[in-house]
């Protein structure tokens, strides 16, 4: 018995295996418009753990100076109001007036606010000033807007399993290491202090409790500034990646900035070809066509109205020379053969200019020919 074999086809796109999409491996650094386009959108290289480790630094250097002031203004607060329970709670028919008990609160809490207020303002300055040294000052409004995209939730899902998830979480088990080393050193080197608290007055244990958790916040704050700084250096460094662009990006972008070059070409074809309609037609004004005879012709045209010499109204070589020529003869223009002239005309005057001085005599010679046999006709 003969085994029979089939072969059997499997059709695959090479695509599948490619790493990047179809415009390539994106290894050009950003240009100025894409990051322009980026920064308008929200996209900008920042670290939110700098900016939480310097307002921290600041919340617990400025408690670090401001702590004893504040403790009085707690107390002196605290006596004041405590003083002036009894006025603004009489009893009336057996029970507490509220209006004036929400008065005292009220102005309790105006008392608590003002004292803290330093604290909160140092804070908000700080988180705005480290905010503003890493991106300027260009608020938009974009990030803020809704997007359908978001909603997604296959690329939620995606982006929950993404690199930078992954990256943000080892920062998290990075920081929560660290704080957790600063918190048991630190309570280690203090646990007979600890102890004593409940052998000193409250004023005490209150400042000595105060001054422990204050040193403890600026170490805390001290690492994870160095956090900070290092997720900043990454960041930056991301973004950037991230910004690369594809040669073909690179292109299409100049190609949308300067216009795409065959557009370019067919716009500067049909500005010469209605350029060359437009001298053409001033070629039957012409006094006289100076021509080579058959590589060059100008058209001459003197009007002392408009210049002082004769000016150059046509020009042209081989086939445009031609129909200069033969625009000459059917509008009855003087057609004169001067090599040398026809070949200083072409080079060295421009359309529309008035021709040099040191060709007038040669010019007023032949025009006053031209002139005299028309005078004659």
């Amino acid at each position: 018995m003969m085994m029979r074999e089939e072969l059997y086809l499997l059709r695959y796109d090479l695509q599948w295996f490619a790493k990047e999409g179809p415009g390539g491996e994106k290894t050009e650094p950003a240009t100025d418009k894409k990051l322009s386009d980026a920064r308008k959108e929200g996209q900008v290289a920042k670290s939110k753990e700098i900016s939480t480790a310097i307002g921290l630094l600041a919340l617990f250097i400025t408690l670090k100076i401001w702590a004893g002031s504040m403790g009085r203004q707690f107390i002196e607060n605290f006596s004041y109001m405590y003083s002036q329970i009894a006025d603004y709670t009489k009893l009336i028919e057996g029970k507490i007036n509220v209006r004036d008990f929400c008065i005292l609160l009220n102005t309790a809490l105006l008392r608590i606010i003002l004292i803290l207020l330093p604290i909160m303002g140092i804070g908000l300055v700080a988180g705005f000033v480290i905010e503003l040294v890493q991106v300027k000052w260009k608020p938009t409004a974009k990030p803020l807007k809704p997007k359908g995209s978001k909603l997604n939730p296959i690329k939620g899902v995606k982006r929950i399993f993404s690199k930078d998830k992954l990256v943000e979480l080892l920062k998290s088990l990075i920081k929560l290491a660290m704080i957790g080393y600063v918190v048991y050193s630190t309570l280690s080197e203090q646990i007979g202090v600890l102890f004593l608290l409940y052998d000193m007055k409250l004023i005490d244990a209150i400042q000595t409790f105060g001054g422990m958790a204050i040193n403890l916040g600026l170490k805390i704050s001290a690492f994870y500034a160095i956090i900070g700084l290092a997720d900043y250096g990454y960041q930056k460094w991301k973004f950037k990646e991230d910004m690369k662009m594809t040669k073909q990006e690179v292109k299409d972008e100049w190609k949308n900035a300067e216009g795409d070059p065959e557009i370019k070409s067919r716009q500067k074809a049909r500005m010469r070809e209605a350029s060359r309609r437009r001298m053409m037609a001033a070629v039957p004004q012409a006094d006289v066509v100076i021509t080579n005879p058959t590589h060059f012709a100008v058209a001459l045209k003197y009007d002392p109205d408009k210049f002082d010499a004769p000016f150059v109204v046509a020009k042209g070589e081989d086939f445009l020379a031609m129909r200069i020529r033969e625009e000459a003869y059917a509008n009855d223009v003087d057609v004169v053969e001067n090599k040398p002239l026809a070949r200083m005309l072409y080079y060295n005057v421009e359309l529309g200019a008035q021709i040099p001085p040191e060709l007038y005599s040669t010019v007023a010679e032949i025009l006053a020919v031209i002139y005299n046999r028309r005078h004659l006709a």
